[in-house]
């Protein structure tokens, strides 16, 4: 495993932390539950610090299917852990990273096109003119599959205002 990523740990601090935000939800200042969404410019698993929640994004063009990556095979980039199957998958993404990560962060391409910063599901996905674009159901992958050129304009204009949304 590789030095980003950190193991919780309980402290004061923490306690602290929890008790205002509790303050908070009391006051009314609640936003919802902290998620990748609202976090990262990149989704990552918010527990792990694992980009695609740990499968590996070469698999998708080698493979053509989602695979889990393992641990012995990580590689830090864009803020994120990323996995691999293999050291030759892990290779290929060091070498050319904005080929095999998802487009827009590993976010729903549609709802970017809303202006809403949705973390995707691995499992729904399509690599359309070699590029990785991802999804939060089956639904939202065939309607993007139906009109691609319609669904990434919309995605494309909106996604300058979606990253102003995310932490940086």
């Amino acid at each position: 495993m590789t030095a980003a990523r950190h193991r919780w740990k309980p402290s004061f601090g923490l306690a602290l932390g929890l008790g205002l935000m509790m303050l908070g939800v009391a006051a009314g200042f609640d936003r919802g539950p902290a998620t990748a969404a609202t976090t990262e410019r990149v989704v990552v698993d918010r527990h792990t610090g694992v980009a695609l929640y740990g499968f590996d994004p070469v698999a998708y063009f080698t493979d053509a299917e989602p695979l889990v990556g393992r641990p012995e095979f990580e590689l830090s980039f864009a803020d994120a852990v990323w996995r691999f199957r293999n050291e030759g998958n892990r290779a290929a993404f060091r070498d050319r990273p904005k080929v095999y990560m998802p487009v827009f962060g590993g976010y729903d391409v549609l709802a970017v096109g809303r202006g809403v910063a949705v973390p995707a599901n691995p499992h729904y996905w399509l690599v359309i003119d070699g590029r990785l674009y991802l999804f939060e159901s089956p639904a939202a992958r065939d309607a993007f599959a139906s009109d691609p050129g319609k669904a990434l304009a919309a995605a494309q204009a909106r996604w300058p205002e979606v990253l102003k949304s995310l932490v940086p």
